[in-house]
């Protein structure tokens, strides 16, 4: 099952009420779990050490998978008006091109969102659901044997659980007490990040912007909610949890455009890097691992967020089945087998992409070929669909091509596909008025769909959209209804 780890006193016998799942952390990625968890009926508690909502009001990009994610569960029609849509291009290392067309989605566009009005909107949606949360708490040992977990919090107190999952971050609590490693390699780099008023016009901002010529990094000024976002690259890799000033950002711009263009009175600064690491394992016994707990990398693409939202609609169902007793052999641990491949390969674009914005005759030669390459509309579809998790295609074995690939929202049963998938239950499309759920219909829907949908008469879609099944056959389906969704009832 796993290595067993504790703070001092910590035991099984010594806790004082219990619960299906603990979940360390309640940003995006946490909030989602709990939310997923919530939808089979699983008792969840978050905890998370921040006290009060976030200051900091970054604004962050969701991509197309997101968006579709959203979508299956009736949150983008709450998300959708509270961003901005920008057209789905120009993601891989800001290299501009149009959006590919016919791409595989019903959203082809990213919306920009302020990350605490994510956050807000998704713990809402968590808590709607049933899922408690209590902040100004968090892990700091635990102790696990055959049944459970026993958590132990920093205020003393102790819950048993289930299973605990790691949601907090790259320094992850949980991850550290679990003894997984975290290989990959330190910050190289580090840019500044804030917003704050500036003390010139719009037209000097943007003048001065281009002025700039090519920089080594990212680098903008850009106008948002009264004030600018400023991003400028540090002066190397500053200590460790050392905050930056307004007089170092005063500094980097001068050195990068030649101005400072008056900034003051900041909202928020801080700084991130460009370290790249991935956890050696998802899983341990009942400790799993979601969102930068199991990887960080670079910000380039803005893909950070995203992967760690994908994480938790891949895990959630999973780890519903295993608490409510109907998970197939193995099921649980296909969280890892999928979700971290998908993890080192945005390790390794944005590897690539920060190559590419580097210094030097080499990487500007490299941009420029790329550049060339993206005129090219397989080339620019290739590069869309890395970043915003289109071509991510699970190995489920032999069978059709669309099997394990996500399933595009279509127009079904008088309203749309993803609109019958807001239960996270798993879904069979009937085209053939002959299959169903059978002994499966507590953990799968059916939905008559004339012509079926992907070009086959019948498809049996996962909690999170991926398709497990195609075909019109009545074995088939039973097949894999029992693979991904355990012994039939009754």
């Amino acid at each position: 099952m796993g290595v067993s780890k504790s703070a001092a006193g910590a035991s099984p016998e010594s806790d004082a009420s219990s619960v299906d799942v603990v979940v360390a952390g309640c940003g995006p990625t946490g909030a989602m779990l709990a939310a997923e968890l919530r939808l089979h009926g699983v008792g969840v508690l978050v905890v998370d050490p921040v006290t009060e909502p976030k200051s900091m009001v970054r604004v962050v990009g969701l991509h197309v998978r997101s968006i579709e994610l959203m979508a299956m569960r009736g949150l983008l029609e709450r998300l959708r008006p509270l961003g901005r849509e920008r057209p789905a291009a120009g993601f891989f290392a800001g290299l501009p091109g149009p959006v590919p067309e016919g791409l595989d989605t019903a959203h082809a566009f990213l919306l920009g969102l302020p990350q605490p009005v994510v956050e807000r909107v998704l713990e809402e949606h968590a808590v709607e659901l049933g899922a408690r949360v209590v902040r100004g708490r968090s892990v700091a040992g635990f102790a696990e044997d055959a049944g459970g977990v026993v958590v132990e919090f920093d205020d003393g107190s102790r819950v048993r659980a289930g299973f605990l999952v790691g949601c907090d971050g790259a320094r992850s609590a949980v991850r550290r007490l679990a003894g997984v490693g975290f290989a990959g390699e330190a910050s190289r780099s580090e840019t500044l990040m804030g917003e704050m008023e500036v003390g010139v016009s719009a037209e000097e901002v943007a003048a001065g912007v281009a002025g700039a010529g090519p920089v080594a990094g990212s680098f903008w000024l850009r106008p948002f909610g009264g004030v600018y976002s400023v991003v400028v690259p540090a002066e190397g890799v500053a200590p460790r949890g050392s905050a930056p000033t307004l007089d170092d950002f005063r500094a980097r711009l001068r050195a990068v455009a030649g101005t400072d263009f008056g900034v003051h009175s900041p909202r928020w600064l801080s700084r991130f890097g460009d370290a790249t690491r991935l956890a050696d394992a998802y899983r341990v016994g009942r400790v799993l691992l979601a969102g930068d707990a199991a990887h960080v990398h670079p910000p380039l693409g803005g893909q950070g967020l995203n992967l760690g939202v994908q994480d938790a609609v891949n895990l959630g169902w999973k780890l519903a089945a295993q608490v409510r007793g109907w998970a197939p052999a193995g099921l649980l641990d296909t969280y890892e087998a999928e979700r971290r491949p998908v993890a080192a390969a945005v390790l390794d674009n944005t590897r690539a992409q920060v190559e590419l914005s580097s210094p030097g005759a080499g990487p500007e030669a490299a941009r420029r070929l790329l550049a060339e390459l993206m005129r090219f509309g397989e080339v620019n579809r290739f590069l869309v669909e890395k970043v915003a998790a289109l071509d991510v295609r699970y190995d489920f074995g032999e069978g059709p091509e669309v099997v394990g690939c996500r399933q595009r929202d279509v127009p079904l049963g008088g309203g749309s596909l993803y609109g019958f998938m807001r239960g996270g239950r798993g879904l069979v499309v009937d085209g053939t008025g002959g299959l169903g759920a059978g002994g499966w219909s507590d953990r799968v829907d059916v939905v008559a769909g004339a012509g079926g949908v992907s070009g086959w008469p019948g498809v049996l879609l996962r909690p999170d959209g991926h398709v497990a099944w195609a075909g019109g056959d009545r074995a088939g389906l039973e097949a894999a209804l029992g693979r991904w969704f355990g012994a039939p009832v009754g």
